[in-house]
């Protein structure tokens, strides 16, 4: 090869390498801009994404923003990061302890087992978010407010309501709710003709009752009080286990073909901390999921915690009596601000992430050959947030939704739930705990 030869070589090398920059900023571009709008971020060279579940919810409003602030309430302030020393002091006490030899026992030593078999792709999928930094300067700063503060929202009383102690007493069926209608129609059916706002009210039940907003508008309800917003397209259903089964559609294929379950499962820490009331494991035996399941089928997303006495319980006992087979397991990575772990990851009782265990309940509809048609699900993904509230779980259903059987648009249900999305029905007996006004910003029309 003579010199001029090599020369227009290296130049022809040195062209492609500047190509290929360019191409990968510009994919990094890309993926960020997407991520801004829809809160999903899918990392590279790996099976994970990281989401911001404040813009993800947000989409579900209009004249109403989930506010950061109020979401990201752990994880980003001086007096939490104390708090987390703390904690890691404490931890490193416990790993001392821990370190002192002992036998694990049978359930200890599964758990380790499936930590082990976690570990790699958890590693991996922190490694990616670590590399992803032009994602990192935008997670730290996920906690400030771009909006103002709602009218009056600074002076809205701030009364905790116990919805599940107002459902327990006698005066319950006696309890309603306020829904506030703001609508807009052109009265002479003209395309050019001015728009009318008016108001509807509607008083109704809101104990073992279907609450539904079918407008396309954000709909601002008053209880006791105190005010909530109701996503577009939603319903709740707020009652404890013994009314679930008036959920159950008439018909198979008025069923639902998503259904996530948040069980409040027994946990010493969710009872010290008085946050939520918890049940014993076979409660959930009674839930009608295969009732509930659409006559195509229905994916079924189970939130789970690390103990190895509750993983036996669902593999062993729960799938089978709710009719569902196993079909994968993701695993949610908690992060501080800063991208770093919420606590160490072998710490064997404070893991930093939860299980999702995932499955389909078999409907009338479906037969061998219709289920060859299902996407398989990936086994193993990894889905990275900065956690909000204790026990609140980011909204997932957008990450689903490929995997959900062919009926469209999906018919998608959560039970045990604490906040609403729109197109979604929420049951449990504290649907709208983190629907009240103060969990918002945003300016709203004045009517």
């Amino acid at each position: 090869m003579g010199p001029a030869q090599q020369i227009l070589e290296n130049l022809s090398a040195q062209r492609k390498r500047r190509w290929a920059v360019k191409m990968a900023v510009a994919e990094t571009s890309d993926r960020l801009s997407a991520f801004l709008s829809s809160g999903i971020y899918r990392l590279e060279s790996c099976n994970a994404v990281f989401i911001d579940p404040v813009r993800v919810l947000n989409r579900s409003y209009s004249r109403f923003r989930v506010s950061p602030s109020m979401y990201y309430s752990r994880f980003f302030d001086s007096k939490h990061e104390d708090q987390e020393s703390r904690f890691s002091s404490n931890s490193r006490k416990r790993k001392r302890k821990e370190k002192q030899p002992h036998a694990l026992n049978e359930r200890e030593r599964s758990a380790d087992e499936r930590h082990q078999e976690a570990r790699p792709l958890l590693l991996k999928a922190h490694e990616s978010l670590l590399e992803a930094t032009d994602l990192l300067s935008v997670i730290c700063n996920l906690r400030n407010d771009v909006c103002s503060l709602t009218e009056s929202e600074e002076s809205l009383p701030r009364v905790e309501q116990s919805f599940v102690e107002l459902g327990r007493v006698w005066q319950a069926p006696l309890y309603e709710i306020i829904l506030h209608f703001h609508q807009h129609c052109r009265p002479s059916g003209d395309a050019s003709s001015p728009l009318i706002q008016y108001k509807e009210e509607r008083v109704i039940p809101i104990f073992n009752n279907l609450v539904v907003n079918e407008t396309s508008d954000n709909v601002e309800a008053e209880f006791l009080n105190s005010r909530y917003v109701i996503p577009r397209e939603s319903c709740f259903y707020m009652s404890d286990l013994r009314q679930i089964h008036n959920l159950i559609p008439a018909e198979s294929d008025c069923g639902f073909s998503l259904i996530v379950v948040d069980p409040p499962w027994e946990n010493k820490s969710a009872s010290q901390k008085l946050v939520y009331s918890t049940l014993p494991n076979r409660y959930f035996l009674s839930l009608p999921i295969k009732k509930l399941t659409h006559t195509e089928g229905a994916l079924i997303a189970l939130w789970v915690t690390n103990r190895e006495k509750l993983r036996g319980f669902v593999e062993k006992e729960l799938f089978p009596a709710w009719g569902v087979s196993y079909a994968a397991t993701f695993y949610w990575l908690k992060v501080k601000s800063d991208g770093s772990l919420i606590s160490d990851l072998d710490l064997f009782h404070h893991r930093p992430y939860e299980c999702l265990l995932l499955g389909y309940c078999h409907g009338e509809g479906m037969d061998s050959e219709y289920q060859s048609r299902l996407k398989p699900l990936q086994d193993n993904q990894v889905i990275i947030s900065i956690p909000g509230d204790y026990s609140r779980k980011p909204p997932i259903g957008e990450l689903l939704m490929e995997y959900v059987p062919e009926l469209k648009p999906a018919r998608c249900i959560e039970l045990f739930a604490r906040e609403m999305q729109a197109g979604w029905i929420s049951w449990g007996n504290e649907p709208l705990h983190f629907q009240e006004l103060r969990y918002f910003r945003g300016t709203r029309e004045k009517g």
